[in-house]
């Protein structure tokens, strides 16, 4: 046991010694993934009854909720009869039907989605539904759909 504490000591010495003579540099700051700049960000609370609600074309309106450049949360409000009309975008999306009951087409598949039910549409997917119950939708889109900032 002595031998080792003396062996220890020495090598400590030795470390000390060496890295003693040497200029110190401060490492610079790493960014975790997380804490890398962002050139968009909502701040981190969204207060539904402090956030606008935006026209989304045809009476439908929108909310959003959050976002940074990665992804975009957004509640969409429908009436019974409106439609989101059939379109496609570079962004990944996907939908949770909060409430109401929904006539979705994504890519040329028809079929009904109800309050609890989701969908996913890839990049470029041409998709629209129309409202069959009142309703609220809530989309995420990858990455966050920066022409509804503006």
């Amino acid at each position: 046991m002595n031998k080792f504490i003396t062996i220890f000591s020495l090598a400590a010495a030795l470390v000390v010694s060496a890295c003693g003579n040497q200029p110190k540099e401060t490492p610079e700051p790493q960014q975790s993934q997380n804490e890398q700049a962002m050139t968009q960000q909502s701040g981190n609370f969204i207060f539904e009854a402090e956030t606008d609600w935006h026209d989304a074309g045809g009476g439908v309106v929108r909310q959003i909720l959050g976002y940074n450049d990665n992804i975009m949360m957004v509640k969409v409000k429908f009436k019974k009869g409106q439609v989101g009309d059939m379109h496609s975008h570079p962004h990944s999306q996907v939908t949770y039907v909060a409430s109401g009951k929904f006539e979705f087409t994504v890519g040329g598949v028809t079929k009904i989605v109800e309050a609890g039910d989701a969908l996913y549409k890839q990049p470029n997917i041409e998709h629209g539904c129309v409202c069959l119950e009142d309703g609220i939708l809530i989309d995420c889109f990858n990455p966050m759909r920066d022409t509804f900032l503006k």
